[in-house]
């Protein structure tokens, strides 16, 4: 009995398939567009929604705030969207994008795989403002781009440029650089951010051009100093040791492996004076795992600020200028974020998100969430809080924990900019809009300059090349 019921539902379904096939082969009923609009309909990317949302073409390389514009990086295009509504601006086929320059005074740097040059062109109309055939490799910033040209293999000369510049602004030469442009920004010896899995690692924006650089060039490391454009330090690193450039001073990391572990001193010199002026020893800055003590990473931390672990396993985030102890943690205060000036902690056994600015004692604030693994992330214009169950972001000031914006989302924090932050998903990116803040003004004449940079910040808590004669 039961066999010759199933039977007769195979015969009914089977029926049914062919009245379906009968009916869309002669236009008379076709179900399937709107079962495929009804499947493929965009969901809200939050709650309460977004300003804004729209659907991409394809999942976003990388996504830059620009002024009023939204820089989309795809695999094969670049688009820009405006931040009010959302809508495209442009789309060019390009392989790779970069965003130099800060708010309305912005451009987008786009180019191409295994192929020199680049383009510079207006985040607002596409168009370009100055091209290139003959770098072979780009560094965006706030405040300048550096590009490197080379004549052979060991003939190449970096220039610095303003943003909208039409010239160079220095140019040294950068022997053996060996740089091929598969996209911008290629790795310099510098430290790493700390980055989280619900934040974009760049979602700030482009940085300050640093104080000083160091280019690896044919096995050895050139120094050069970005304020006066000019080559302070060649030196030929140890194998064994570790070395980045930040805060202007050359940090190098030397691990000793006794009595089955690892032993650190951590040294920094002045490049321009060629001598050491502080060391700590028994900082270990991460750069080595197990016993063995091989260095294979760089150290965590910021433009001028490096993060490690005392001897007695306590977090700690070290001034590189000086040396100095900006923040130490207690045992099993965990460091979340940090940049230059202030450092994002999640307190031994607590679920609070705890903000320290350097050189203050006491807390700035503390957010408490119900989530104890809540990520943290912090950027120019927002300290960002994402907890899970349920999803949320959270978007605060850096320096009071004034609320600026709270949704729940389970989407990415892509981009976060002086109005406002994107936040995307698969995609599907969209707007959400810090509470309090008013929009960007309007852009500057064709051919301006960008106003100066904040220099509160120039080169570390101790402000080494502010308004000092070099």
């Amino acid at each position: 009995m039961a066999k010759g019921t199933a039977n007769g539902r195979t015969g009914w379904i089977v029926a049914a398939l062919i009245v379906l096939v009968i009916l869309v082969s002669t236009n008379t009923w076709n179900p399937f567009p709107g079962i495929w609009s009804w499947v493929s309909a965009s969901q809200p990317l939050s709650s309460p929604n977004v300003a804004w949302q729209q659907r991409l073409g394809s999942g976003p390389q990388s996504v830059t705030i620009a002024g009023n514009a939204v820089v989309v990086e795809h695999r094969t295009s670049v688009e820009v969207r405006g931040i009010s509504s959302g809508a495209q601006l442009w789309e060019k086929d390009f392989d790779w994008a970069a965003v130099a320059g800060e708010g309305l005074d912005s451009v987008v740097v786009v180019g191409e795989l295994l192929r020199k040059g680049y383009e510079v062109l207006d985040p607002l109309t596409g168009i370009p403002r100055r091209t290139d055939d003959r770098a072979v490799a780009v560094w965006t910033y706030r405040n300048a781009l550096l590009d490197v040209r080379c004549d052979d293999a060991k003939e190449c000369q970096l220039s610095a440029w303003e943003p909208r510049g039409t010239s160079p602004m220095w140019t040294v030469d950068l022997p053996g650089v060996g740089f091929v442009l598969f996209a911008d920004n290629p790795d310099l010896l510098d430290a790493k951010p700390l980055t989280t899995r619900r934040v974009e690692g760049g979602a700030g924006g482009p940085v300050l051009m640093p104080s000083l650089l160091g280019f690896p060039v044919d096995g050895k490391v050139r120094v050069v100093d970005t304020a006066a454009g000019r080559v302070v330090q060649d030196f030929e690193p140890d194998r064994h040791d570790r070395h980045v450039v930040v805060g202007g001073r050359v940090i190098r990391v030397e691990a000793r492996s006794a009595d089955g572990t690892c032993y650190f001193t951590v040294f920094a010199t002045d490049p321009a004076l060629q001598r050491e002026v502080w060391r700590h020893e028994a900082v270990n800055l991460r750069t080595a795992d197990g016993a063995g003590c091989a260095q294979r990473e760089d150290p965590s931390g910021g433009q001028n600020v490096v993060v490690g672990v005392t001897a007695d396993g306590r977090e700690a985030v070290l001034d590189a200028y000086d040396g100095r102890v900006l923040w130490l943690g207690g045992h099993g205060d965990k460091l979340l974020a940090v940049d230059d000036q202030y450092a994002l902690v999640r307190p031994s056994g607590g679920k609070a998100v705890t903000s320290y600015e350097f050189g203050v004692p006491k807390a700035r604030w503390s957010y408490t969430t119900a989530d104890p693994k809540a990520e943290a992330s912090i950027t120019r214009f927002a300290a960002i809080v994402a907890p899970e169950e349920p999803d949320r972001i959270v978007a605060l000031s850096p320096s009071s924990g004034r609320p600026l914006a709270d949704v729940r989302s389970s989407a990415k924090v892509l981009a976060v900019g002086p109005t406002g932050m994107i936040i995307g998903e698969q995609r599907e990116i969209g707007f959400v809009p810090f509470a309090g803040a008013s929009p960007p003004g309007s852009p500057g004449p064709p051919g301006s300059t960008p106003a100066p940079a904040d220099t509160s910040l120039c080169d570390g808590p101790k402000e080494p090349l502010c308004g000092q004669d070099k």
